[in-house]
């Protein structure tokens, strides 16, 4: 698998292309933002299993995404039968569900890494629990949560066009990874852009929502709001993984065939 090398530029461009596919069918890509958001919502209340399910299931969804936005992208009309259409062959969902448990791994492993250093200024700033300093605590947690971030985005490297390389192509576990790295790398400084760009979005959409209760509507007007808001902006992410993977691995498929091998092999 060859990765193109793309200019500074391209990670806006994958956000402008994210949001035009999110125009040819808003109402699906919406009901998906939905479906996914709520099924993290419930994940995120059960301890420990619900967080690794969550983790575990993220390639999964990931591919589902990946393989609605090329759908679109193609001009079918995506129906409800469709979502699940990808999950269909049974060594694509082996491969997927490899590769979560291989992402599920990898974030437990980091997790440990990063506060296993850390762990006797976690329990200095705990004690007994009984009277705990939140301004100490914060102290104590900054170390462990700024290494789990530089560890994350190498795990998110690793992963990041994982899900379509195993998914459409039938890579190897190891091998995707591999070539998601090298891919993530080759392309660094557009991924940075795209990272700070939707960083930048979603705090403009905090920041709307605060400025809406500054000028004194009610707190509950104003999250009524926002949360539509929200999805449709978590639905125009999702629908930018398509770009990111399709401007940087687009030059394997042969010319006027974009996308119809990785078709054949979800059927």
């Amino acid at each position: 698998m060859q990765a193109a090398t793309l200019p500074f530029r391209s990670g806006w461009l994958w956000i402008q292309e994210g949001a035009r596919i999110f125009k040819r069918q808003p109402l699906a890509m919406f009901f998906w933002g939905l479906l996914t958001s709520l099924f993290i919502t419930v994940a995120s209340v059960i301890p420990i299993l619900g967080q690794m399910t969550l983790i575990a299931a993220t390639p999964i969804l990931t591919f589902i995404t990946l393989c609605a936005c090329r759908n679109i992208s193609q001009g079918r009309q995506m129906l409800p039968g469709m979502w699940l259409q990808p999950l269909r062959d049974k060594d694509a969902r082996r491969r997927l569900f490899r590769l979560g448990l291989a992402y599920l791994a990898c974030c437990v492993l980091a997790g440990f890494a990063a506060t296993l250093p850390f762990l006797g200024q976690l329990s200095a700033a705990v004690g007994d629990g009984s009277n705990i300093d939140p301004a100490v605590l914060f102290d104590a947690m900054l170390g462990p949560l700024i290494t789990f971030a530089v560890l994350y985005v190498l795990i998110s490297a690793l992963f990041w066009h994982a899900p379509a390389l195993t998914g459409w192509h039938g890579i190897k576990l190891v091998q995707a990874l591999f070539y998601s790295m090298v891919a993530c790398w080759r392309n660094k400084w557009p991924f940075l852009l795209y990272g700070l760009s939707w960083g930048a979005i979603f705090l403009a959409v905090q920041f709307g929502g605060e400025l809406l209760m500054t000028i004194g509507l009610p707190a509950g007007l104003v999250q009524l709001v926002l949360v539509p808001i929200n999805i449709v902006v978590v639905a125009v992410l999702y629908c930018s993984f398509y770009p990111t993977y399709m401007n940087v691995f687009g030059s394997n498929y042969a010319a006027g065939d974009t996308g119809q091998r990785a078709e054949a092999q979800d059927r």
